[in-house]
């Protein structure tokens, strides 16, 4: 069975005394226009500077992609590209649901280019199961296997699983402002 996602957040009491707040199982997210992937939002943080404190912490998981300062933590399943069917269905359709689900995912992919994107973060990714190919924009590839950690730096780039088995990956994405 793999790697089932779990989401365990800490916080403070009045008093402050360390306590758990949550601990429990992440539910995935899919949609159609990424077919049999499974996206685990687990926390995010507001755009700016994080903060600790004794205030109950809310997970930010929305936009999907943080602006600067702000923080996003997930893990995503990536189905085998072998696996994906021919027709997705109705691209409008498609993006609207996306749209719905993960708000703000698809706004970065390129029309005209499958799967590529370019986001203004600094990406930590870390591969936790199967194996994954990272493509660059000049069609430069590296696969990734466990243990394996990319710093994806604000790069125009694309995911594929190439193999027959599913790819688990926690990404830790930090908004960034770019610069020339």
């Amino acid at each position: 069975m793999g790697i089932q996602p779990r989401l365990i957040v800490t916080g403070r009491e009045s008093d402050g005394r360390s306590v758990f707040v949550t601990d429990e199982p992440a539910d995935p997210i899919t949609v159609g226009a990424i077919p049999g992937s499974e996206f685990y939002m687990l926390w995010g943080t507001e755009d700016g500077t994080a903060t600790v404190g004794s205030e109950p912490a809310q997970p930010r998981l929305w936009p999907f992609f943080p602006g600067t300062g702000g923080t996003r933590i997930l893990f995503l399943r990536w189905a085998p590209e072998s696996s994906a069917p021919e027709e997705l269905g109705d691209p409008e359709a498609l993006g609207a649901e996306a749209a719905e689900k993960l708000p703000g995912l698809m706004d970065v992919f390129e029309p005209d280019a499958p799967g590529m994107h370019t986001t203004d973060s600094v990406d930590y990714g870390i591969c936790l199961e199967g194996e994954l190919h990272l493509e660059l924009d000049d069609g430069q590839e590296v696969k990734l296997t466990p243990g394996a950690c990319v710093v994806q730096r604000g790069t125009r780039h694309a995911w594929h699983n190439r193999s027959d088995q599913p790819a688990l990956m926690c990404y830790v994405l930090i908004g960034a402002d770019r610069t020339s």
